[in-house]
């Protein structure tokens, strides 16, 4: 009987966990942001509106309603300086997921320094930066950029990151490496000092392969990407666009000599379109030309699913 009242008391105990986690009210709940109205529900629009049109008729797909997000040549550059979305509260360990068309420009404009972001990104003071990425450089949209950023707990300027680029249209792994603020004291340091995953480390580079999707080129039509994040794991994906079949891009378990490169802390749900003065494409050199016209992209929904069992479980252990 003893051993039987202590059981009740742990899945109490469990169960209300997973209750506080759906109830507390700083975090996103399970969501699908469709932007079928003028005013998204689940994200705040940074800077002027003007930049943003929710639930209009996308200039590619009939029958389908979007989020356009223009940025103008009058713009500064930086990724704080074009359109943005931003969720209106945190998020945490969960799937996230989202079907959009990056800017069709290269063909105007071939060597345009233009950036597609679609993460998440927060520094929390005492854990750190937490950033997951999927990026697109416009200049060369057949290429995919996927990786994490995070940070010493007090100092959001001591980056380090893990990362893997992509050729999609080919299937071709360009490299999988990461890089760490111990590397010396600046930024540039850091990014001057490149390391690559031992060829036997299979929990940084799985898979191996990937398999080419016919014609890829990510600002032609919509895709659906994603990532599932865990404390321990993170996979990123997206659905092949004539079967459905999801393609895993990267299921990364790994760790570096100072870091796991896997964020731990809450984050915000983020998506923006900017331009970079001095970050080419590795297939386009010196493109990071600033936009010399209007440009558009175009989002059809984004969805988050969160792991509430995990995130009670951390915000618990944390006293978050």
């Amino acid at each position: 009987m003893k051993r039987f009242s202590i059981l009740l008391v742990v899945l109490a105990l469990i169960s209300l966990s997973s209750c506080d986690s759906k109830t507390d009210s700083r975090f996103m709940q399970s969501f699908t942001e469709n932007f079928d109205n003028a005013k998204p529900q689940y994200f705040n629009m940074d800077g002027s509106h003007l930049r943003y049109y929710s639930g209009v008729h996308s200039f590619t797909e009939e029958n389908t309603d979007v989020m356009l997000m223009t940025i103008r040549p009058t713009d500064e550059w930086g990724p704080a300086n074009g359109p943005q979305i931003t969720s209106t509260k945190m998020t945490h360990f969960g799937r996230y997921s989202a079907r959009l068309r990056v800017g069709d420009i290269k063909g105007v404009q071939p060597k345009v320094g233009m950036v597609t972001g679609y993460f998440t990104y927060q520094f929390t003071e005492g854990y750190g930066l937490s950033e997951i990425d999927f990026e697109w450089l416009m200049a060369d949209p057949r290429i995919i950029c996927i990786g994490t950023w995070t940070s010493a707990p007090d100092d959001v300027n001591k980056l380090q990151r893990v990362g893997r680029t992509i050729n999609l249209a080919t299937g071709e792994i360009l490299y999988t490496n990461y890089r760490s603020y111990h590397d010396g004291e600046t930024i540039e340091d850091m990014y001057a000092t490149e390391h690559f995953f031992d060829e036997s480390d299979d929990a940084a580079l799985t898979p191996r392969t990937i398999p080419a999707i016919k014609d890829y080129d990510a600002s032609k039509r919509f895709y659906v990407y994603g990532f599932d994040w865990y404390p321990d794991r993170l996979t990123w994906w997206m659905e092949h666009p004539e079967t459905g079949e999801k393609i895993i891009l990267w299921d990364y378990t790994g760790k570096t000599p100072h870091y796991s490169g896997i964020p731990q802390s809450p984050t915000t749900y983020m998506l923006n379109f900017w331009h970079t003065p001095n970050w080419s494409v590795e297939t386009v050199l010196n493109s990071i030309e600033a936009p010399k016209y209007p440009y558009t992209m175009e989002v059809d929904w984004i969805k988050y699913e969160p792991y509430d069992d995990l995130n009670a479980a951390w915000r618990a252990e944390h006293n978050y």
